[in-house]
């Protein structure tokens, strides 16, 4: 049967995909029986269902609920949403809370914590913890299992992000994203040094036709949608530079996939290349240096600095701005440290 849920869409949460091959000393259980044990939080009637549907498949073939599993079967399901509810669990995952009033906060999201459950990260996520610190949060249409979120940044990307707490919030901040009057500057380190001391991309962005779990560029326009990002260089070192990114628009992946695009991958950006060594000649002191910038910047070079928009309820001006975190800043003195003795 033709895979009719691709793998592409697992990204987003929509759909759930799980491998399980049995092992040789399987003894014969009915496959929801099996299912039941190894798939997290999914009912078993969600499971029959799935049979049923066709969304399970052992050694590529359908089954029916009754089918008793043997050794080395391979089953696959391809369930149309995740197996769960949209329920959060709430996790009492400590928060840095940079702003907080009745209507919003503003936290500064660590490197590392994932912004809201989906695919391999049903926990530990900062929506997680967003339920156990406020309890009920709103959720935009759509978007149930995300209470709070208007914006999102990637998991490795550390800080600001703003969160609603009252429906009202959640309305204006999401009104304000659309129409692009929020203020989003990044900090980002990215290999070798730009021509111009600022510039603005302007090109397409979209999923990858050839991987998607990346965002490419599609200069003609003809697929994907307008990305615009801006960018400053802060400080130029040679093989790397310290530059200052500003959102227009705010597609997945967006500061990664368009200043790779312009030969300026972000440092130890694994994902776009970023981890190896792009600039200056890999002879061995060089490199062993690199390696250990990486050691200590174990991440894409990306920080969410500041924000700045309207306050929705109030309609104040509101500002904030973050330091950069401690692996960032060190991975950055690293550099001038050896730009200036080399």
């Amino acid at each position: 049967m033709e895979d009719k849920h691709p793998e592409e869409e697992v990204e987003e949460g929509l759909f759930e995909h799980y491998r399980i091959e049995a092992d040789p000393k399987q003894t014969l259980l009915r496959i929801d029986r099996f299912l039941m044990d190894r798939l997290p939080n999914v009912s078993r009637n969600k499971v029959q269902e799935g049979i049923k549907d066709g969304f399970v498949l052992v050694n590529e073939r359908e089954v029916k609920p009754n089918y008793k599993v043997r050794p080395n079967d391979v089953i696959t399901v391809s369930l149309p949403e995740p197996p769960r509810d949209t329920e959060v669990v709430p996790e009492d995952i400590p928060l840095e809370i940079i702003y907080e009033d009745d209507d919003l906060l503003v936290v500064n999201k660590v490197a590392g914590m994932v912004v809201h459950p989906a695919y391999n990260n049903w926990s530990g996520t900062l929506v997680n913890a967003l339920v156990h610190h406020f309890g009920q949060l709103p959720e935009m249409e759509g978007n149930a299992g995300r209470p709070g979120l208007v914006h999102r940044i990637d998991k490795d990307t550390s800080g600001l992000l703003v969160i609603a707490k009252s429906e009202p919030a959640m309305r204006g901040l999401a009104k304000q994203f659309f129409h692009h009057d929020i203020e989003r500057t990044y900090y980002a380190l990215v290999w070798g040094e730009p021509e111009d001391d600022s510039g603005t991309v302007d090109v397409h962005l979209g999923r990858s036709l050839k991987d998607r779990r990346i965002t490419a560029p599609f200069p003609e326009g003809d697929f994907g949608k307008n990305a615009i990002t801006h960018y400053k260089v802060l400080q130029r070192l040679r093989y790397v530079t310290l530059i200052q990114c500003n959102l227009e628009t705010g597609r997945t992946h967006q500061i990664r996939a368009h200043m790779k695009y312009i030969g300026h991958t972000l440092f130890n950006d694994a994902t776009y290349g970023g981890d190896k060594i792009l600039k200056g000649t890999p002879f061995s002191k060089y490199k062993a240096f690199v390696e250990n910038c990486f050691k200590i910047i174990p991440r894409q070079a990306l920080h969410a600095k500041s924000l700045g928009f309207v306050h929705p309820v109030t309609g104040a001006s509101m500002q904030f701005d973050s330091e950069l975190p401690e692996d960032f800043s060190a991975a950055l003195d690293k550099w001038s440290h050896y730009v200036q003795h080399h």
